[in-house]
């Protein structure tokens, strides 16, 4: 009786060794099966971080940033790559330098009527900007000819700012309604449609606003602001975009762009 109690006893340690084992190795293959998972959402993000899908080409979207070069983007009046810029970890980066050592780049192409959509994040109380239909040639600076959507931190910007200076403005023309920008550091979504002379600036899914151009109440506005002593501001029909160096670490991605 004892011994067949033994052979009990050792054939049920048996059983439970083995399904200890079991389990444990399931629990391992969950948990690479878990990493695994893991891994792959983040190659799929990154690969579709500047990127266009089967979709956006087919609308006519176009890429204005690749991610891993400065290709399509130069200094204001050069053909060279300003030093202030650099390409890391698939963002377009202002370091902040500004100036001359910085400087604000233009996109190589010139574009007239356009959807133009991108992600932006700034350093705390930094201030940039996106500018459209900027000219070269007899101009000191691309602000001369184009209209600027303002970027800035609203929230830990140092100084008092005129509702005009805001995030998302038409700077120093149109102030933005219901802006709601993310703190410095997280990333932001702009979209500018310029469509003859309609504009529209978009904030984080919201147009904030909207504006027609070469009208009275334009040329008005103009006179009345510190463009009045340009006296080219936002005349061109067509031009190049432009990303600000205005001194602040600022950085985009995803950049495209659908003719209209």
């Amino acid at each position: 009786m004892m011994k067949i109690r033994n052979a009990l006893l050792i054939i049920l340690g048996l059983f439970f060794g083995l399904v200890l084992l079991l389990d444990c190795s399931h629990g391992k293959k969950k948990v690479e099966s878990v990493q695994d998972n893991a891994d792959q959402d983040i190659s799929i993000v990154s690969e579709r971080m500047n990127t266009l899908s089967e979709l956006e080409i087919e609308e006519g979207w176009e890429l204005l940033f690749d991610g891993k070069t400065m290709n399509g983007w130069r200094n204001f009046q050069s053909e060279e790559i300003p030093k202030g810029w650099k390409v890391e970890d698939g963002n377009l980066v202002a370091l902040g330098l500004g100036g001359d050592i910085g400087g604000d780049i233009v996109s190589e192409k010139e574009f007239e009527n356009f959807h133009l959509k991108l992600e932006w994040k700034i350093s705390e109380g930094g201030n940039s900007g996106i500018l459209y239909h900027v000219k070269e040639g007899d101009y000191s600076a691309v602000y001369v000819t184009g209209p600027e959507y303002q970027i800035i931190d609203d929230i830990g910007y140092p100084d008092t700012l005129e509702d005009w200076q805001t995030c998302g403005a038409n700077y120093a023309m149109h102030v933005p309604v219901n802006s709601k920008i993310k703190p410095a550091g997280e990333w932001n979504t702009s979209e500018i449609i310029v469509d003859g002379a309609m504009v529209k600036h978009f904030l984080n899914g919201s147009r904030v606003v909207e504006f027609e151009m070469w009208t009275e109440e334009w040329n008005t506005l103009v006179e009345n602001s510190k463009w009045k002593d340009f006296p080219d501001y936002g005349k061109a029909h067509k031009g190049h975009l432009s990303l600000q160096d205005h001194g602040s670490l600022t950085s985009f991605r995803n950049i495209k762009i659908k003719e209209l």
